[in-house]
C-alpha cells in the first residue's frame, strides 16, 4: 500500500474518535473506517495491518466517517472485526448514504454454540455491497451459516473464506489478502 500511518484523534467529536489513519493507496484518496471487535482497542494486529480507525458504537462509527472525509478526498468505506462489523452493517443498514462499501472481518452471525440467536435481521435493508471475511473455523458462525445469511442481503456480496482460521483470523498472509480482496471489489 505505501501509505503513511499515523495516529488519529478527534475530541471536539462526540463521542470522540480515536484510531489510525491509514491510506488505501488509491490514486482517489479513498479512506477505510474499522472498527474493532468487543475485547480489543484499535492497536488489534489485524487492524493495524489491514488499515484502522476503530471506535466504540455506532455513533461512533459515524463520527469517524465524517472525520474521515474531511481528511480523504475520495470515498470513505467502512468495516470492522467481530463486533465492529457488526455495528457497521447496523449502521449502513438505518443510513445507507453513508458508506459506498463494506468490509467485515469475522462477522459474529450468532454467539458460539448458539445459531439460533442470528444477528441478521437488519441484513435485508443493507444496501451497501458487502465483502466478509471470515475462518473456517470461526466459532461465531461456519461458511455454510455465513453463506445462507449473505442471500438475505439485498445489495452484492463477497465472502472470503480463510482456511483453518478462527475468529481471530490470525493466519499467516490474511492482511494482505484481505487487502488485496477488498482493492479488487471497491473498483
Amino acid at each position: 500500500m505505501g501509505a503513511a500511518i499515523e495516529r488519529f484523534v478527534d475530541d471536539a467529536a462526540e463521542p470522540a474518535v480515536r484510531g489510525w489513519l491509514h491510506g488505501l493507496g488509491t490514486p482517489a484518496g479513498d479512506a477505510l473506517v474499522l472498527s474493532h471487535g468487543a475485547g480489543s482497542n484499535c492497536d488489534a494486529r489485524l487492524l493495524v495491518e489491514v488499515a484502522g480507525d476503530p471506535v466504540r458504537d455506532r455513533e461512533g462509527l459515524r463520527r469517524a466517517v465524517e472525520a474521515a472525509r474531511r481528511f480523504a478526498p475520495g470515498r470513505v468505506f467502512l468495516g470492522g472485526h467481530s463486533y465492529g462489523g457488526r455495528q457497521a452493517t447496523i449502521l449502513a443498514s438505518d443510513d445507507p448514504a453513508l458508506t459506498q462499501r463494506l468490509l467485515l472481518l469475522s462477522y459474529p452471525l450468532h454467539p458460539p454454540r448458539r445459531p439460533s440467536e442470528l444477528r441478521t435481521g437488519h441484513f435485508p435493508r443493507l444496501r451497501a455491497p458487502t465483502l466478509f471475511v471470515h475462518g473456517t473455523k470461526d466459532p461465531f458462525g461456519s461458511i455454510e451459516e455465513m453463506r445462507a445469511a449473505l442471500a438475505l442481503i439485498p445489495a452484492q456480496v463477497q465472502l472470503v473464506s480463510i482456511e483453518g482460521a478462527g475468529h481471530d483470523l490470525s493466519r499467516a498472509g490474511v492482511a494482505q489478502r484481505v487487502l488485496e480482496a477488498f482493492q479488487k471489489f471497491v473498483r
